[in-house]
């Protein structure tokens, strides 16, 4: 029997693999053979962990989301509030080719959302917990006097709706939206409420 730490190695070896599949050729044409020869693994190993499309799909997202906030929280006690925030402001936006790949994840889980219930359900608490990451970050802040005291639920809504709307503008190759000019109009409404400079902050 595989030990516990070889069994975890395998689901995140599966797990990386469903989300390079999954963005690359979209959902829908995926099939769980190609997951399985990506992750280099037996068929039969891939349905032991996920015994269904959907199951992997939803457990890719997960991955996808959980492994950005470990990254980008790991000195949050060393450095400013100001910093972790506006690491997970950049971190919302296709600012590099690992984030473009979650990007085209949240893109094929929004029209799923549309049609599947099940999938609905999962996108809508998945935006939940974006939207915690996100106020999270403001309250710590607050509370540590970093930060002026503001409605972090509010600004949380607003960073996620200007994030989508600026990272599908990107996501497209807009040439009339930059990188600079996303991350410049968001953090304008964040300084605005938190009572920070409007410079986007060095992270």
């Amino acid at each position: 029997m595989e030990t516990k730490g070889r069994t975890e190695e395998t689901r995140e070896r599966i797990l990386s693999a469903a989300c390079q599949a999954i963005a690359e050729i979209g959902f829908e044409k995926i099939r769980m053979r190609m997951v399985a020869e990506r992750a280099g693994v037996s068929t039969a190993l891939l349905h032991y962990h996920f015994d269904t499309r959907e199951k992997l799909f939803t457990e890719a997202m997960t991955h996808s989301f959980a492994h950005s906030a470990v990254d980008l929280e790991h000195d949050a006690e060393t450095v400013p509030a100001a910093v972790i925030l506006a690491r997970i402001v950049r971190s919302l936006l296709p600012t590099d080719p690992e984030l473009q790949q979650d990007w085209r994840l949240w893109q094929e889980l929004w029209v799923r959302a549309l049609r599947d219930e099940p999938t609905r359900t999962f996108a809508v608490d998945l935006y939940a917990q974006l939207h915690q990451w996100v106020a999270g970050a403001a309250q710590r802040g607050i509370d540590s006097g970093e930060f002026t005291p503001t409605d972090v639920d509010e600004l949380s809504t607003l960073v996620l709706a200007l994030s989508d709307g600026y990272g599908i503008r990107l996501m497209m190759a807009d040439p009339t939206v930059s990188l600079n000019a996303a991350l410049t109009a968001i953090w304008r409404q964040v300084a605005a409420a938190l009572g920070l400079p409007p410079e986007f902050p060095l992270t």
